[in-house]
């Protein structure tokens, strides 16, 4: 019996690393339950279900996407902070819910780096000037002209206040030394509208939201805030090549799980999110709609959200903007 228990006891410690294994490789076992703190049918619904078709298409496991918008994406956020930490509720999350919010509002039901942990950079939607036809400007610097000779500025649109489009504005109001109303409306379609109509002279857009736009000539792009030219707009220059190399903007939509979820189990779930982003067709899909993919690991995602909070809350707190 000594024997006995002495073998077993010996076997423990094989044991235990041989369980941790069969439990990280049944992730994911059951139904995966994807939040989306926006209404269907914009780039983060299509990153969400574009890339999750093709994870439960890897997984052989359902991936029910589940849109929750309000409160600025507080409201998304916070029902995945309080959901179970086991790799099973995830969050399509911008930078308005990882870096924004925290400084946009004084109180948070929720913070981003004490409750969210990052699992990969899904894509990039850079931003671009577009103005209306009526503009007479015929590129970025002659607009850049006009705006700096009129006494009383002109009026931009967004596709609300605190978003990515917003903010890219702000920046290049910044950088230029630009005098500029911010017109905020509740999404990009209905600001792209008022553009095209000459309502509003001018707005940053992202690519996936302004492409029709842009393609039929309703709005007139002029430079992009990014760093190299984007190959859907090989013609129009980025905001570097005209001098301001501090103007790049981007929104950034990633995916998050609560905090507490187990590093084995994120970095499986990373694993397969960035194979379905670099499958061929979910690939073409995305860049066919605007969005560069990209695909990271948690530790870069994790840093760049470094980088970006430190970048954005400065241009945010000198320029006193708030949303309470």
């Amino acid at each position: 019996m000594k024997k006995l228990l002495a073998s077993c006891l010996m076997a423990l410690p094989l044991l235990a690393p041989m369980a941790a294994a069969q439990a990280q490789a049944a992730y994911p076992s059951k139904q995966m339950r994807w939040l989306v703190p926006y209404p269907a049918g914009g780039g983060s619904d299509f990153l969400a279900r574009t890339i999750g078709q093709q994870l439960s298409a890897q997984t052989g496991q359902p991936v029910l996407v589940e849109n929750k918008p309000g409160g600025n994406t507080a409201i998304a956020a916070a029902d995945v902070v309080r959901s179970q930490p086991d790799g099973y509720t995830m969050l399509s999350a911008d930078n308005g819910t990882l870096v924004f919010n925290p400084v946009l509002y004084k109180s948070l039901s929720y913070s981003p780096t004490r409750d969210l942990a990052p699992v990969t950079l899904m894509g990039r939607f850079p931003m671009i000037l577009v103005v209306s036809p009526s503009v007479t400007a015929r590129d970025a610097k002659e607009f850049i002209a006009q705006v700096k000779a009129n006494p009383q500025g002109i009026n931009f649109a967004s596709a609300g206040a605190g978003s990515p489009h917003h903010l890219a504005m702000e920046l290049l109001k910044t950088e230029a030394g630009l005098k500029m109303t911010h017109a905020p409306y509740r999404g990009a379609a209905p600001a792209l509208a008022d553009v095209a109509g000459g309502q509003v002279p001018a707005m940053m857009v992202d690519l996936a939201a302004g492409a029709g736009f842009i393609k039929g000539g309703k709005v007139r792009p002029l430079a992009v805030a990014n760093a190299t030219r984007l190959p859907q707009l090989p013609d129009v220059p980025t905001f570097a090549e005209l001098g301001y190399k501090n103007v790049e903007a981007a929104a950034l939509v990633g995916l998050v799980v609560p905090a507490a979820t187990p590093a084995e189990t994120v970095n499986a779930l990373n694993k397969q999110v960035v194979a379905a982003i670099n499958a061929p067709d979910v690939h073409k899909k995305l860049v066919d709609f605007g969005v560069e993919p990209v695909g990271n690991t948690p530790a870069q995602f994790a840093e760049l959200l470094r980088s970006e909070t430190t970048r954005w809350h400065k241009l945010i707190r000198d320029l006193n903007i708030t949303l309470d």
